[in-house]
């Protein structure tokens, strides 16, 4: 039996000291999963997350997605009155999350050495542009720097064009996802190898750097700099997107020769197993003009309908290229419940992205969409933190929460 109610991070409490894609990426991952977030933002002005990105009546709906199921409160981190509420919510959690320009906390006094003091069992996670150290870990730090220094962008895109960045936050979420997995590391040496507390130092440049596979060592040990190749693989062929004769598209990728031999029968050119041209695949990717030409041809006498059909009973490998108003339509992203619809008091009814990965025992659940800024104070601090009327109302005040 499934337990509906709690995730398998139930008993964690992170408080999220973040703002934009990066660290409030890893407080969703964890909050997904049943973690206790306490989302801190400035009193005036919140998480700029709220006013970034397409709007509904004036809600930020980047801020619905990254802020789901976390409590938000308000706090000026900077002053001593801040600074001082913020070490007794140090003291009642598991988790720090943090993506200011390194030496910000230090600055308000706040800073690692200080609340490992505070907290010894202290997990914090640093996040920002280049890392907390080297010449450049003072430098503002943006996804898009990182995409284009992490040597992604010289990959992406085609040989005659400009370095292609991508549309979306993309150094931010894979950061994000190294960073989440090296949150639940330091836990487990804490609390099943019996270590401490300790600091992870997150950059936006390596991680995406270390998913573009051997590219050091190809350079290092054949002195190659791969260059773009549009949808090409440099590795196999074929691999392509590919118009079908209805103005739709498809993506095919043949990486192992038995995918390659199937997609020729897909296209009804079984002779090409024999064709020195293509029956291997570095004959192939030899002459991957003339390869693409063929599929391309038969493309453009099929709808796509048909082209899938095709592939599908050859068993070959084949995917539509998908927009995200197919994504919405298509039946199996409805049957894996890829995706829900969550009640809003601001959007209404709201279609967002489910929690992944499915977990058979102790599942995630999106229990509600970003809050209204400080909408929790009363939950944290007077419940969690014991403060009295007297004492939050000085705060409130003072521009402090």
């Amino acid at each position: 039996m499934t337990d509906e109610t709690n995730g398998p991070l139930s008993e964690l409490v992170v408080l999220e000291a973040g703002s934009m894609i990066s660290g409030p990426t890893v407080g969703r991952f964890l909050a997904d999963f049943g973690a206790t977030v306490i989302k801190i933002e400035h009193p005036e002005f919140g998480d700029h997350i709220r006013e970034f990105g397409p709007q509904k009546d004036g809600v930020g709906l980047w801020h619905k997605y990254l802020s789901r199921n976390k409590l938000s409160v308000t706090l000026n981190i900077s002053t001593d009155e801040g600074g001082a509420v913020f070490e007794d919510l140090v003291r009642e959690a598991d988790v720090l999350i943090e993506n200011f320009r390194p030496g910000t906390l230090e600055r308000w006094g706040v800073g690692w050495e200080h609340l490992s003091d505070v907290n010894d069992g202290l997990v914090m996670l640093r996040m920002s542009g280049f890392g907390q150290d080297g010449p450049y870990a003072k430098r503002p730090g943006f996804g898009t720097l990182a995409e284009a220094m992490s040597g992604f962008a010289h990959l992406n895109g085609f040989p005659d064009r400009p370095p292609l960045l991508p549309p979306t936050g993309l150094a931010d979420s894979v950061a994000a996802l190294f960073s989440t997995f090296a949150i639940m590391f330091a836990l487990y040496h804490r609390d099943v190898s019996g270590g401490g507390g300790q600091y992870i130092d997150t950059s936006l440049i390596e991680p995406i750097f270390s998913l573009l596979g051997p590219q050091p060592l190809r350079y290092d040990q054949l002195g190659e700099v791969e260059e773009r190749g549009g949808n090409r693989s440099s590795s196999s062929a074929p691999r392509n997107v590919y118009r079908t004769g209805d103005d739709r598209w498809v993506a095919i990728s043949a990486s192992a020769q038995p995918l390659a031999m199937r997609t020729f029968d897909a296209i009804d050119r079984p002779d090409l197993k024999d064709d020195p041209r293509f029956e291997t695949n570095e004959a192939r990717l030899e002459h991957v003009d003339e390869l693409d030409a063929i599929i391309q041809d038969w493309m453009n006498n099929h709808t796509r309908e048909e082209v899938l059909s095709a592939f599908e009973e050859a068993d070959a490998t084949i995917g539509p290229v998908y927009n995200v108003a197919d994504i919405l339509e298509d039946e199996h992203y409805a049957a894996r419940e890829a995706y829900i619809n969550v009640p809003d008091p601001e959007l209404g009814e709201a279609t967002v992205q489910n929690v992944f990965p499915k977990f058979s025992a102790t599942p995630g659940k999106v229990r509600h969409l970003g809050p209204r800024l400080g909408e929790h104070n009363d939950e944290v601090y007077r419940e969690r933190l014991d403060y009295d009327e007297s004492t939050l109302a000085d705060l409130e005040s003072e521009g402090v929460v």
